[in-house]
This record gives structure tokens, C-alpha cells and sequence, in this order.
């Protein structure tokens, strides 16, 4: 196969029920294509044989394009550790939505050797970055694809959000916390709190907030390059955590400030060259049911 990618690494879903079936049928063909293929370790045990394997971490220095078989969750956890590598991703869709994996397993194999042989739209995705800090120390700060979420730890109790947005105060909030999402995670957890869908290359970031106590509280959009900033007003029963990608932060104490801003490096991800967002859309929001042109 005449491809501009020479290493090819595969990443399965842990778990998946159909992965025993289209992880190694792809695997055995990049092999006989020629390419070299190496697979993610945990995802080594549904290849007979011995293939090259490498832990996640590691993976990005290995190769020049991964395939995620699985859902969108695998491929955001994938996306985190690929960006910095400039490491592009293809999405086959062994999930429920696949808003990001958009190949189906049974076109699986034409689809990855169009895409090889440079037929494909790419698209490059901003990730946020998420730092607590205490006392002017740094100490935690994580990557998200989809959204950074400030939340309650407490169902039955409120916390009161102060924002800025570069320096300057945007709003004062009592809810059950706050998603600052990337236009990827605007059909995913800032979707279901009432916050638009934005095109996935859009140059922006939204907030939305989490059942605010005030019906006048609304989502808002600004732009990607802005810097976040959130610090919280006393409260005898505040307990907050913060979470990227639904991967937790420790507690929250009541004196930190959250900043959040675009990460250096965004995910690249390669789709089949007839790729359209709006059908995904369509699709897996069923809307226009039934209505054509």
C-alpha cells in the first residue's frame, strides 16, 4: 500500500463484545498490506500470536497514525495522549452515538485504506487544559477533549461560582456546578444542560452552567483563546470536585482558583472523505425524521 503512514497502532475497547472479531480482522489486514502494526497492550490479548505491543503513554512516540476501535469514550482517552504527538486518529464505531469513532466495523476495512492512501478530511480539534491552584501553587492540572466540569459533590446543596473570563468578572452563580466545554463536548454532557451544538472546528468555548438557581442564568460562547477563571464564595457545606473528561481532580478546597484555557497541541482525526457532520447530527439526534427534499 503506497501510504504516507508507515506504523499504524491499534487501540480496542476493553470490554467490547465485537472487539474479538474486528480488532484482529484489521490487524491481519495492515499486516498483509505491507504496514507495520503495532497494538496497544491491553488490547493484545484478542491477537493470536505475539504482536508488538505498547502501554497507551507510549504509544504516540511509536507511530504515525492510530486506529481507535471502540466508542467515543475510548477515542477521547486516546485523543489525550495523541495530541502532543500530532499522532492523527481514526474512529471505527463499536459504541452507541460515535459522534468522533464514525466508521461502522462493517465498512471498516475499505474505509482505514482510503483514509491510508490519503483520501480523508482531516480535522484538527482544540482540547482544553485544566489547572487548580492553591495558595499560587499548581496542584493538579489535566487535559479534557470534551468539557472541564465544576461540580457539587453535595446533591442536595448548591455551591456559588464566581467566573472571569481573561481577568474581567463575567457573572456570580449558585448551581450544582459548571461545564466549560470545547465544541467536541458541545453534543455530550453541555448538550444534556441546555448548551448549543457547535461545529467542531469552531475557534470557540462554551459554559454552561448546572441547574442554576436563577432562570436568567444561560450558556455563553466565547472564544477558544480566552483564559477561565473560577474561584467560589464561602460556604459551610462546600464540597466541589472538579473532572476532565470524567477523569476526577482531587477535592476542591474552598480558598482555590480553577484556570482553564485551550491546551497547546489539538487532536488531529481523520475521517472517510465523504464524511458529513450534519447526518451524524441527524442521525443521532433523529432530527428531520422522515422529511427530504
Amino acid at each position: 500500500m503506497d501510504t504516507q503512514f508507515k506504523r499504524v497502532a491499534l487501540i480496542g475497547k476493553i470490554g467490547s463484545e465485537h472487539m474479538g472479531l474486528t480488532l484482529p480482522k484489521l490487524y491481519e489486514h495492515l499486516r498483509s498490506h505491507g504496514l507495520e502494526t503495532i497494538v496497544e497492550q491491553n488490547s493484545a490479548r484478542f491477537i493470536d500470536g505475539t504482536p508488538e505491543t505498547f502501554p497507551l503513554e507510549e504509544l504516540g512516540r511509536q507511530c504515525d497514525i492510530a486506529i481507535v476501535i471502540g466508542g467515543d469514550g475510548t477515542l477521547l482517552t486516546a485523543a489525550r495522549f495523541m495530541a502532543s504527538h500530532s499522532v492523527p486518529l481514526i474512529g471505527v464505531n463499536l459504541g452507541r452515538l460515535g459522534f468522533l469513532v464514525d466508521i461502522s466495523p462493517q465498512v471498516a476495512l475499505s474505509s482505514v485504506d482510503e483514509i491510508l492512501e490519503g483520501r480523508f478530511r482531516e480535522e484538527r480539534r482544540q482540547l482544553l487544559e485544566a489547572k487548580i491552584i492553591r495558595e499560587g501553587e499548581i496542584i493538579a492540572e489535566q487535559t479534557a477533549v470534551n468539557e472541564v466540569v465544576i461540580h457539587s459533590w453535595n446533591s442536595t446543596s448548591l455551591i456559588e461560582i464566581v467566573t472571569y473570563i481573561d481577568g474581567i468578572f463575567l457573572n456570580s452563580q449558585r448551581s450544582d456546578g459548571l461545564i466549560v466545554s470545547t465544541p467536541t463536548g458541545s453534543t455530550a454532557y453541555a448538550l444534556s444542560g441546555g448548551g448549543p451544538i457547535l461545529y467542531p472546528t469552531l475557534k470557540a468555548i462554551e459554559l454552561v452552567p448546572i441547574n442554576p438557581h436563577s432562570l436568567t442564568n444561560r450558556p455563553i460562547v466565547i472564544a477558544d483563546d480566552s483564559e477561565v477563571e473560577i474561584v467560589f464564595r464561602n460556604s459551610k457545606d462546600f464540597r466541589a470536585r472538579l473532572s476532565c473528561d470524567n477523569v476526577s481532580i482531587p477535592d476542591i478546597e474552598i480558598g482555590d482558583r480553577i484556570r482553564i484555557n485551550k491546551a497547546p497541541h489539538p487532536f488531529r482525526i481523520l475521517h472517510p472523505i465523504n464524511h458529513d457532520f450534519f447526518e451524524i447530527l441527524r442521525e443521532k439526534l433523529n432530527w428531520s425524521g422522515g422529511y427530504t427534499l
